[in-house]
């Protein structure tokens, strides 16, 4: 096909009796302005829009998502680049994956090099090999080229080996590497509930479960091809180096003057391409950024799949992942606009550039070494003389070929290398994060809206930056009771709900806490469950074993049926607290699903309990695990919203008979009774703290629709005295509260 194509050319050239050098040059010079433009036209287009804080081709992209942008462009480029700060995180990163000298991946690691290595000399052999081929082929020398040969398909067994070995070391050597990044991640992640910091209290990783899965992954296959494709071109450019400066001393020729010019070419070259270089660092970046993206929005769609569709939501859910898919895409055919530029002009140096000077490297000892044709005496000494040379041309070829391609992977490996900044920058990033969050160290964005809270008594302090301060104090209790002196309680978003709360519970005293939406009701049984931090003031609660957690959704885990009761214990932990299959059926009757044993298949049965179990048994499971671990405190966040009354109130009667101080939020008129104190919140920022007590008219719970007095304060009372200093506390004594109205 390329031979038509060749004479249809020519006779089209013959035709309109134009030369066939100029249509050459013409194409030359047509791709050298092409490149010259390319380069050229977004720094004018830049200049000319100096005054834009953007001013840079890719405008269109407005009309993109928008993707939240964690740093400004300035630290972007700074991260992403070859420099001090990516060496040093590359560094630390090595240290995670590499931990000695004696670990599984220095052996991974030598086993490598020793494979590189091997493979370069078995090249050198070769190439010297299909010399003396070529050598006894000129000389019509059959036997010798048929040993020759022998010898040739006898190396071709363990260099094919060497050459699968050195792919599959690679592949355990990335594998290794993840391994112990994993681990260490993992274990950082899943360290003081960072998992849940990172999300809900930190803004600076969006996207953990993209990071801790396809960046990790990236990020050691990177490194690890990385390492072969820069160790076995520095063994070939060294080998070959001297191999070629072998043969030239023994043609007689200048060994000094191939090397100069190789030199000088490859430096050249290596000017003009980091010159031109695009920044792929963050290109790549910016492109595993979207990715994350896109992922974060189908995962939320899986979530959110059953509200998504009773709200027929599929049309809004629809154009956010095309516009995310469309982000993504125009984000990847950038990398390809700038990769096929650059990719021309990279090929153009390393194949027709470096292949003229290796013409040249190897013609220089013909032309001017000692040994020269004409000579010798006879014909024989002729032939030798020939043969030779022969011999001489096509090992140096063979060498040449080699180092050429390894110098023309150390040249391309500085893309990969700026890639490679791109994908420790995030992995690095995100080990940080997960390191400060451990430390009570957060980034968020701050909203500080504190409508109705007087900000002036509020104990919270911020920096510089609009971060509030962590300067609270955590207390184990010595007599078990939860004591809150001034806390305020402050949201993620840095929204200052309640700016002072100073209460104290004590066990059997069972405090029923009530308000309107968004007063702080869920978020103080956060804080006192450790999830949100201390601001200000002094919490002194029990270790947190001595605290059970129950929210409205009850959270069910992989496993059998048996894990979703004893959960987060194990089965070895349950086996060694004493407990028994049967002390398990005798809880799920205490919460009324000891049927779901027969009806599901026994305890061994593992299921989506999430979709098998309705909305009313998961929440009691939830409430069967608080009878299994039997803690000191139950917080309980409208755990029971969906059960029944007969069912919730035995539920409730069997937790207090079992000694379990309940902390419980509820709109249910009928639960009032289990309690005998009450936190009342207002929704301003006030609060009211007091013993409960029901209307004597009505000693049983009054139906939904009725409304009793739970209070010896009516609500108007409430509200007026909120601000009050001075409020009856749980032991009948006062306590100094502070609250503003």
């Amino acid at each position: 096909m390329s031979g038509v194509v060749s004479k249809m050319w020519d006779d089209a050239l013959l035709k309109y009796n134009v030369p066939r050098e100029t249509v050459g040059r013409a194409v030359a010079v047509a791709a050298v302005a092409a490149y010259a433009a390319k380069l050229s036209v977004p720094r004018v287009r830049r200049w000319l829009q100096s005054g834009d804080e953007n001013g840079q081709p890719g405008a269109d992209n407005n009309n993109l998502p928008p993707i939240k942008k964690r740093r400004s462009q300035v630290d972007i480029k700074r991260l992403h680049r070859v420099n001090k700060e990516f060496l040093l995180q590359l560094e630390k990163l090595l240290r995670v994956m590499i931990p000695g000298v004696w670990s599984k991946e220095s052996a991974l690691l030598g086993v490598h090099t020793l494979s590189l290595a091997a493979r370069t000399f078995l090249s050198i052999y070769v190439a010297a090999l299909e010399g003396h081929i070529v050598k006894h082929i000129v000389r019509r020398d059959a036997r010798s080229f048929m040993l020759m040969l022998l010898r040739w398909f006898a190396v071709a067994i363990p260099a094919t080996f060497i050459n699968s070995a050195i792919r599959f070391l690679e592949c355990k050597l990335a594998l290794a590497f993840r391994s112990r990044l994993v681990d260490h991640a993992y274990g950082l992640y899943f360290n003081d509930q960072t998992y849940y910091r990172v999300s809900n209290l930190d803004g600076r990783v969006e996207n953990a479960d993209h990071c801790l899965t396809d960046d990790i992954s990236a990020f050691t296959s990177s490194v690890a091809h990385l390492y072969s494709h820069i160790t076995k071109p520095l063994f070939d450019c060294a080998l070959v180096t001297v191999a070629l400066a072998q043969s030239t001393h023994q043609m007689g020729a200048n060994v000094v003057q191939g090397p100069l010019l190789a030199c000088a070419v490859i430096t050249v070259t290596g000017h003009i391409l980091k010159a031109v270089s695009p920044h792929f660092g963050q290109l790549v970046s910016e492109e595993a950024n979207r990715k994350g993206y896109l992922r974060a929005i189908h995962s939320r769609v899986i979530a959110n799949a059953e509200e998504i569709a009773f709200y027929n939501g599929q049309k809004v859910e629809l154009n956010h992942l095309r516009r995310a898919y469309k982000s993504l895409v125009f984000q990847m055919n950038k990398i390809f606009r700038q990769r096929l530029w650059y990719v021309m002009l990279e090929q153009f140096l390393m194949k027709y550039v470096w292949s003229g000077t290796g013409l040249v490297m190897v013609s220089l000892p013909i032309l001017t070494g000692a040994r020269q044709a004409g000579t010798g005496h006879g014909s024989s000494s002729s032939s030798d003389s020939v043969s030779q040379r022969t011999q001489y041309f096509t090992t140096a070829k063979n060498l040449l070929v080699s180092g050429g391609d390894a110098v023309e992977r150390l040249m391309s490996s500085y893309k990969e290398i700026v890639e490679l900044a791109g994908y420790t920058a995030r992995v690095a990033e995100m080990l940080q994060v997960f390191e400060e969050v451990s430390r009570g160290e957060y980034q968020r964005t701050a909203v500080t809206n504190s409508k109705g809270v007087n900000t002036q008594s509020c104990l919270v302090q911020f920096n510089s930056e609009g971060q509030p301060l962590i300067k609270g104090r955590i207390i184990e209790s010595k007599d078990g009771s939860i004591r809150l002196e001034e806390v305020p309680i402050v949201t993620p978003n840095c929204d200052i709900v309640v700016s002072s709360l100073s209460i104290a519970v004590e066990p059997g005293t069972h405090l029923l806490i009530t308000g309107p939406n968004g007063c702080g009701k869920s978020s103080l049984l956060r804080i006192l469950s450790g999830l949100w931090p201390i601001y200000a003031g002094k919490l002194i609660r029990p270790a947190v074993c001595s605290m059970f957690y129950i929210p409205q959704r009850p959270y069910m885990t992989l496993g059998n049926l048996r894990d979703q009761v004893i959960y987060p214990d194990t089965v070895q932990e349950m086996a060694a607290k004493g407990i028994a299959d049967t002390d398990l059926e005798n809880i799920l009757a205490v919460v009324r699903l000891r049927h779901i044993v027969t009806r599901e298949g026994g305890w061994d049965v593992e299921a989506d309990w999430k979709d098998v179990l309705s909305g009313g048994e998961k929440q009691r499971m939830g409430m069967a695990r608080l009878f299994y671990h039997k803690p000191q405190f139950a917080l309980l966040d409208e755990c029971t919203s969906a059960v029944s009354l007969d069912v919730e109130g035995a539920m409730y009667q069997a937790a207090k008979d079992a000694g379990i101080t309940l902390l419980t939020i509820t709109h249910r008129p009928s639960l009032w009774k289990f309690h005998s104190h009450i936190l009342q919140f207002d929704g301003e920022g006030g609060w009211k703290f007091g013993p409960l007590e029901l209307h004597e008219s009505s000693p049983s719970p009054a139906p939904v629709s009725e409304t009793p007095r739970i209070m010896p304060y009516s609500k108007k009372e409430v509200l007026e005295t909120a601000g009050s200093k001075n409020v009856p506390s749980v032991n009948g004594g006062v306590t100094e509260l502070a609250s503003s109205a």
